[in-house]
């Protein structure tokens, strides 16, 4: 059974209630019925994917509603870098083609400036990223964020799970500087 404010608009207070429960640079919220309720273990990843377009985070939204396409992200970004919930932090959005990773991370969607080739994220979205992974590993004890190029780091990518060139060679390029820039602003929490 899901949750009764999945698949819906959300009143103000709903709205006001899930991002309290979850990362305060929410910008919009449309919660998907595509997860499990909850997730099965604790959060210890975050998981970056690309748009493999720029969508509006309405547009995505409403894709990640149909039942049928079987796919959510607990967040994303927009060009703008407007932030987007689509699932609960508390519960496992089908993001990674790997229920094992997605149960552990937060999954995030970003939209790309560029399509194809290098798959460009511009600077309002990257810094967008940079503070929403701050802000996840600060509310999720996380301590450090560790790219490790392979599934043993906490900072992981969606084509470390599936055949995929997601989250396209721009974002895979910086993951490095992902995880420096967050663990310089969470200063060993």
């Amino acid at each position: 059974r899901l949750p009764d404010n999945v698949g819906r608009p959300l009143t103000p207070l709903e709205e006001e209630t899930v991002i309290d429960r979850n990362s305060p640079l929410t910008d919009y919220v449309y919660l998907s019925p595509n997860a499990d309720f909850p997730r099965g273990k604790a959060i210890d990843k975050i998981t970056i994917h690309h748009m493999a377009g720029s969508l509006s985070l309405e547009e995505l939204g409403s894709r990640f509603s149909n039942r049928d396409r079987r796919v959510s992200a607990n967040y994303a970004i927009d060009e703008a870098g407007r932030i987007a919930m689509y699932v609960e932090e508390g519960n496992r959005a089908w993001t990674s083609s790997s229920r094992e990773n997605d149960n552990r991370a937060v999954t995030i969607e970003v939209a790309n400036d560029e399509l194809g080739g290098e798959w460009h994220v511009n600077d309002a979205s990257f810094e967008a990223l940079i503070e929403l992974c701050t802000d996840i590993c600060r509310r999720n004890g996380i301590t450090a964020l560790n790219y490790t190029g392979d599934t043993d780091g906490n900072l992981t990518i969606h084509k470390m799970f599936t055949d995929t060139e997601c989250p396209g060679p721009y974002l895979e390029s910086r993951m490095d500087d992902i995880a420096d820039a967050v663990n310089s602003r969470l200063g060993g929490i």
